[in-house]
């Protein structure tokens, strides 16, 4: 061949690298086909998935959401903790079509780098696979994309793409909201996969980072890149219960920003924080800082992950199915009559 000639892998994608990198994580990705295999479908071509519904539902509607981890990513480049922000990608997708009463059925991924690492990629991938077998989907597809100069070299990027369905009568004959009920939450493992631009430029400096690991009793990887937690389980089990109301997945804008979405304007979500348990982290994002406690509630779940608002009435029978989904749910606050001049939600003793 001319050595003057152009060629795709001199122009810096290798599609050997990129299709052998595919059949490397074949077995990875059929791992979370166990309990669907009966609805994943074999095509004339591997261009698309494909996923039967079945004559499960009645009258089936799909809940589609797409996320990514923010830059979460920078810190599992420079940590090399790949495999954890792969879980985190699905969370942050299937939390949110849970709070529809879904149940998630399939997920997609989408990686884009400079230059495939196959054991980096495969490591991602192995993150997503976990995730996927944790919230009890599949991971039907995806697209891995090799981007010479639009990415650095050890840089990579993701998104994730979560279905799920629901009965459209659930959807049409939920539960409204009303004063009197009350607030159950599920804990947050820590940080989750919001606010880490500030994250970083807090914990910046090793000097700062050394005193935080010492403090929490942890390496500072491992506090700063706990995955986030997958509410399936917990969800699953409540779905259909009589008397939920709304459900909140406490992601970017904190607990006022999410829970606001699921009242009336004239009523009042209040949270007493003394009701739950804050992870030791955000003490220390706070302090170290430093940062108002008004902001910290803006931007991270302050150790709530997953809301549900419920009648009075039924919260212990909501509890003890949570309870046996493995879920340490605990009641943090109730719904009130909005003041004239209030705010959606209060966080008590927060000013």
């Amino acid at each position: 061949m001319n050595e003057d000639r152009l060629t795709y892998r001199g122009a810096g994608v290798d599609l050997d690298l990129g299709e052998g990198f595919v059949q490397a994580i074949a077995q990875t990705v059929k791992s979370t086909h166990d309990g669907q295999s009966d609805r994943i479908l074999k095509g004339p071509a591997d261009f698309a998935g494909l996923f039967r519904l079945g004559g499960k539902y009645e009258d089936p509607v799909l809940v589609s959401g797409a996320d990514g981890v923010g830059t979460k990513l920078i810190l599992a480049q420079e940590f090399e903790r790949h495999d954890s922000v792969g879980f985190d990608l699905v969370a942050m997708c299937v939390n949110d079509i849970l709070t529809m009463g879904a149940e998630p059925l399939f997920f997609l991924d989408y990686i884009a780098t400079g230059k495939i690492d196959e054991s980096v990629l495969k490591a991602t991938i192995s993150g997503v696979a976990r995730g996927c077998r944790e919230a009890g989907c599949a991971l039907l597809g995806g697209e891995t994309a090799e981007m010479p100069d639009m990415y650095k070299p050890g840089v990579y990027d993701f998104a994730g793409f979560a279905v799920g369905v629901v009965e459209r009568e659930y959807l049409e004959n939920r539960t409204p909201v009303k004063i009197g009920d009350a607030i159950i939450a599920l804990p947050s493992s820590g940080i989750h996969s919001n606010g880490y631009s500030l994250v970083r430029k807090i914990f910046k400096s090793n000097e700062t980072r050394n005193i935080v690991a010492q403090r929490l009793g942890v390496p500072i990887e491992e506090a700063l890149m706990e995955p986030t937690r997958i509410y399936a389980k917990g969800a699953q089990s409540v779905r259909y219960v009589e008397g939920v109301s709304g459900i909140a997945h406490i992601t970017g804008g904190g607990i006022p920003g999410n829970v606001s979405r699921v009242i009336p304007d004239d009523m009042q979500a209040k949270f007493y924080p003394e009701k739950w348990v804050i992870p030791e982290i955000f003490p220390l994002i706070q302090e170290f800082g430093p940062v108002e406690s008004v902001e910290m509630y803006r931007i991270f779940n302050m150790g709530l992950g997953f809301v549900f608002l419920v009648r009075a009435e039924r919260v212990e029978s909501l509890l003890e199915n949570l309870q046996k989904a493995g879920e340490q749910a605990v009641v943090v606050g109730e719904i009130a009559q909005k003041p004239k001049c209030g705010n959606p939600v209060v966080i008590e003793g927060i000013k």
